[in-house]
C-alpha cells in the first residue's frame, strides 16, 4: 500500500507523443498498466493504432489512437481538443517525436537539417508551448522531454541531432523555472544506449558498438523497459519537489573516463 500510494498514477491522462516508436511505445504501454488514460500519438496512425491495439489486448482499454505531425502547432491544437473531449483532462504530456541522421557533417543538406531540428525542438517546443498552455491554465501539469546522451558532449556522427537535444535540455530548464510557481513540472530523462535497427544500420557498427559498450559501466546496450521507472516516477506526485532535472538512464556512460 505504501509503494502504490507513493507512485500511485491510477486515473491520470497521458499524452505519449511519438508512441508508435521504439522507447515510447514502451512508456505508453507502461501508464496503461499504471492505470492511467493514454493517448499514443504519431505521426504515422498506423503506428499508434498497432501500439493501442496491443495495450487494448492486455485488458487496458482507456486508450486514444491520433495522429500528429509534431512540426504543425496547428495539429497540437487538435489533439490537445481531442483528448479533451475524449478524456476530460490532461495531466502528463510525454515530447518524445523525433528522427536522426547519420550524414557527415559537410554533407548535410538545409532539408535535412530542418527535417531533423522540425522533429526534435521544434516539435518538443510546440510540445510544451501548447499543452503548457493548458497545464498553466489549470495549474497543474507535467511535461516531460526526451534529451540525450549526445546532449552534451555531444556524440560522433550525430551533428544536428545533437545540437537538437542540447536545445530540448535547455528548453527544458527554462520552462521549469518559469511554470514552477504555477504547478507546471518541465523536466527530461536523458537515455544511454538503446538502439534500434535503424540505428544498427546507420550507426553502429561493430567498431562503434565496442566503442560504446567500453565507455558504458555495465558493457551493455538498454532495453526500453529499463527507462520506465525514471518515467513513472517523474509523472507521479512522488517527484513533486522534482524540475528541470535530466534524469540520466545510460548503463554509467556519462560517469566514464578512463
Amino acid at each position: 500500500m505504501y509503494l502504490e500510494k507513493l507512485f500511485n498514477l491510477k486515473d491520470k491522462v497521458v499524452a505519449v507523443i511519438g508512441g508508435g516508436g521504439y522507447l515510447c511505445s514502451e512508456m505508453a504501454s507502461s501508464f496503461a498498466h499504471a492505470g492511467c488514460s493514454v493517448a499514443i500519438i504519431d505521426i504515422r496512425l498506423e503506428k499508434a493504432k498497432k501500439i493501442e491495439i496491443g495495450i487494448n489486448k492486455k485488458g487496458f482499454k482507456n486508450t486514444l489512437s491520433l495522429s500528429l505531425d509534431v512540426g504543425k502547432k496547428n495539429q497540437h491544437e487538435k489533439v490537445l481538443n481531442s483528448i479533451l473531449n475524449k478524456f476530460g483532462c490532461l495531466d502528463v504530456v510525454i515530447n518524445g517525436a523525433g528522427i536522426n541522421g547519420s550524414t557527415s557533417f559537410l554533407d548535410i543538406t538545409e532539408n535535412e537539417w530542418n527535417e531533423i531540428m522540425d522533429s526534435q525542438i521544434k516539435g518538443t517546443f510546440f510540445g510544451c508551448q501548447v499543452y503548457g498552455e493548458y497545464m498553466v491554465s489549470k495549474g497543474s501539469g507535467n511535461i516531460i522531454n526526451i534529451s540525450s546522451a549526445s546532449a552534451g558532449p555531444p556524440l560522433s556522427k550525430a551533428f544536428t541531432y545533437s545540437a537538437a537535444k542540447a536545445a530540448i535540455k535547455n528548453l527544458t530548464q527554462n520552462l521549469a523555472r518559469e511554470w514552477a510557481p504555477k504547478g507546471v513540472r518541465v523536466n527530461s530523462i536523458r537515455p544511454g544506449f538503446f538502439p534500434t535497427e535503424w540505428n544498427l544500420k546507420n550507426f553502429i557498427d561493430e567498431d562503434r558498438k565496442s566503442a560504446i559498450l567500453n565507455h558504458t559501466a555495465m558493457r551493455r546496450f538498454g532495453i526500453p523497459s529499463e527507462l520506465t521507472g525514471a518515467i513513472l516516477w517523474l509523472a507521479s506526485d512522488s517527484a513533486s519537489f522534482v524540475t528541470g532535472s535530466e534524469i540520466t538512464v545510460d548503463g554509467g556512460f556519462s560517469c566514464m573516463t578512463i
